[in-house]
């Protein structure tokens, strides 16, 4: 390093009785500025000066009284407390085992087990052979799991293929949140801080109900290949932070980084940490832990919805017409256009219905006293046909979530916006937008943050922020006779708009709900009822507002994305006028890393109409 290393008079008096080789070892290293101490204490390199601090938010995590911001103080205390006599699950030995057994094993102090009843009660119920990471798709309708959400699976010994792992024990990190807090309060607190985080211990299958049965979410499981010691040592750690408090960030600080230093932890020298830039998405951290070889299989695992879809798609449209009357009572399981059907036909049939009937219970809360009976009629008729096997399970999904484009995004373009002619360069943290790549993301889902869109207009010289957009969500689910998601959409930021008479940025809010429609696998039509607010004191008011209508078309593949349609808007408070744009945007991609994108608009806005055009690249990584 470099540096002379300052040892206190604590360290010295343990060095002093160590071993000799523990003690050439403990002086020639700066040990407190071992990767592996910063790691277990979840130290960060200041921003500003040469030192560190630690992201623990609970002075209970730490031995010194400076341990937060000294990796040396906290290296000191931990040495004298771990060698101090006693027992019990207060010594420091209990509370902090995977310190104790990384500066035994680091400066070869006697390895004597502890008497820790606590701990080793922990450890004998968590019963751990192997560690899965687990993956749950994103879910729009949550702040919360807009990005997807990761957790740790602690697998038994698998001493036969019977082994239940839905009686597995996860670990996961999220925030502390109060039960009464809205969604808005949610993302405003996670963005910018107000939750402390929490690590919890939950068995696997009420993970399973909670994310696969209740939001739809589909479950990716990535068994890691960590050996015994590395599973016991993350293990370890995972007992010193389970109820030490570390502020929440919904961009960085997140379920997903946690789960990154556990692995870190358990494995010395991967550094997941580091590739760790502005933000943790959780799909990301999924895809650099793949890329360091961490894993050893991946398994599917469908959710109750895609399950049920997957059973109704199989069947032929007449029969999907006759499952949907079954299923609202227009038509009895036993009825003489059911028994018509061939013996395989029927029994499809009976079993897609059930499986509907019975999501339908679960997910939207039919009553009892309608699902029970019809999921009665529905098994009695299923069990007089024999020698007909079940449909299969949904087949994985060629692509993974984390095989899916990377999520930050540069785009470079030129256009020309009413004649005048103008290089674009945009930037955008995250995530997604439906004319991006689509493999690996849900269709019809657009979430985007922080994105910047910057103006050089080469005609008179002049830089311009063209929009700052702060959130962007957007989502397209198809109805269809079974399902009746709604469509919706919400936005704030900052945006360029047309006085009548200049070009101003005004703060705005825009919203929206309405419906989507398939017109094929990779095509549907969707209708948006909007409403858009502005403010700015350019406008006559100081603010506006305008309801309106958003209808068009997208069609999604891994060659290319087109949206294309009409909006209108009626601007009703400062100016009465009405705003109408023809709009056409297509994506061609190359791969995972590369889309060129072309769009065009015309506008008839305050009487006049003006056209743009804009071309370029996006470069995701």
């Amino acid at each position: 390093m470099g540096k002379t290393l300052r040892i206190g008079p604590v360290v010295l008096w343990l060095i002093a009785s160590l071993p000799l080789q523990a003690q050439t070892q403990a002086t020639k290293d700066p040990l407190h500025l071992d990767p592996a101490w910063l790691t277990l204490i979840h130290y960060q390199p200041d921003l500003l000066g040469n030192g560190h601090t630690s992201q623990a938010d609970d002075p209970d995590f730490f031995l010194s009284e400076d341990g937060k911001t000294s990796p040396k103080a906290e290296l000191e205390a931990t040495l004298a407390a771990i060698q101090q006599t006693g027992s019990g699950d207060n010594h420091a030995r209990c509370r902090f085992p995977a310190r104790d057994a990384w500066l035994r094993e680091r400066l070869e102090l006697p390895a004597t087990a502890a008497a820790c009843p606590g701990y080793q009660k922990w450890t004998e119920t968590l019963n751990t052979e192997s560690v899965t990471l687990v993956f749950a798709a994103s879910y729009l309708n949550s702040p919360s799991s807009m990005f997807g959400h990761t957790f740790l699976r602690l697998d038994p010994p698998q001493e036969d293929e019977q082994t239940n792992l839905l009686l597995a024990n996860t670990i996961s990190y999220a925030a502390d949140a109060a039960a009464h807090d809205s969604e808005l309060l949610f993302a405003y607190r996670g963005i910018f801080g107000g939750y402390p985080g929490i690590t919890t211990i939950q068995p696997y299958y009420e993970k399973i109900r909670l994310y696969s049965d209740i939001e739809h979410r589909d479950l990716w499981e990535y068994k890691l290949n960590l050996n015994q010691q590395e599973v016991d040592f993350m293990l370890a750690h995972a007992w010193e932070i389970r109820d030490r408090n570390f502020d929440y960030y919904f961009f960085d600080e997140n379920c997903a980084y946690r789960l990154l230093a556990l692995i870190d932890i358990a494995r010395p020298g991967t550094n997941l940490l580091g590739e760790v830039s502005t933000h943790a998405i959780p799909s990301d951290t999924v895809r650099w832990v793949v890329d360091k070889d961490l894993v050893e299989k991946v398994h599917y695992r469908a959710s109750a919805a895609t399950a049920v879809a997957h059973s109704l798609d199989a069947l032929p449209k007449p029969q999907q017409t006759l499952a949907a009357a079954i299923a609202n009572g227009y038509v009895e399981p036993d009825s003489d256009e059911v028994l018509a059907l061939p013996a395989q036909e029927r029994a499809h049939l009976l079993d897609a219905t059930y499986d509907y009937v019975r999501y339908q219970t679960e997910a939207d809360s039919w009553p009892r006293e309608v699902a029970a009976p019809l999921s009665h009629n529905l098994l009695r008729e299923r069990s007089k046909i024999h020698g007909v096997v079940s449909l299969d399970e949904p087949p994985e999904p060629q692509v993974r979530d984390d095989q899916g484009h990377d999520t930050f995004r540069i785009s470079l373009g030129a256009g020309q916006l009413d004649h005048r002619e103008f290089t674009q360069l945009t930037f955008r943290p995250a995530y997604h937008d439906v004319l991006d790549p689509p493999a690996g993301y849900r269709s019809g889902a657009q979430l985007q943050f922080l994105r910047l869109d910057a103006r050089y207009y080469t005609n008179n010289d002049e830089l311009q922020l063209e929009q700052l957009t702060g959130v962007e969500i957007r989502s397209l689910s198809p109805r269809d006779a079974f399902f009746s998601p709604l469509s919706w959409q919400v936005g704030f930021g900052g945006r360029r708009t047309d006085t009548g008479y200049k070009r101003v940025l005004t703060p705005y809010l825009e919203g929206g709900a309405g419906g989507s429609w398939r017109l094929g696998q990779q095509t549907q039509a969707f209708a948006v009822f909007t409403a858009d607010v502005e403010i700015d004191d350019d406008l006559r008011r100081g603010y506006d507002a305008a309801p309106g209508a958003d209808i068009g078309l997208l069609h999604q593949n891994n060659q290319f994305s087109l949206l294309a349609g009409a909006k209108a808007k009626a601007w009703i408070v400062s100016s009465q006028h009405r705003q109408d744009q023809l709009y056409a945007k297509g994506d061609w991609h190359f791969g995972r890393e590369f889309s060129l994108f072309a769009e065009f608009t015309r506008e008839d806005h305050y009487d006049r109409y003006q056209s743009a055009w804009h071309a370029g690249l996006h470069v995701y990584f």
